[in-house]
């Protein structure tokens, strides 16, 4: 017997209302100033971001930097305009 209910459909993905505060973190190599680097791309797409919006971590050895932002979203396209922009940085490892 088997089970074919069409009512059985896949889950939808987390719906976001727009505009949010949205965080972002992104991952990058430890290397001077790459903190404003990153700070100043992201303020391209959020013009009311300010230092204050920024955290950062180190990781354990150094090597490597956790920044956090309280980034202002108004729109699916603007995130996926900055995630794209961001991951052309090269000291970028990850955006979350």
């Amino acid at each position: 017997m088997t089970d074919n209910n069409e009512n059985d459909a896949q889950p939808e993905e987390p719906k976001i209302v727009f505009p949010c505060d949205y965080p972002i973190k992104v991952i990058v190599q430890s290397e001077p100033g790459i903190e404003d680097t990153i700070f100043n791309i992201v303020k391209r797409h959020d013009m009311r971001l300010s230092l204050a919006d920024l955290s950062q971590m180190p990781s354990k050895k150094g090597k490597y930097v956790s920044l956090r932002f309280g980034f202002w979203a108004t729109g699916k396209t603007q995130l996926d305009e900055l995630f794209e922009d961001l991951k052309q940085c090269e000291a970028v490892q990850m955006v979350l």
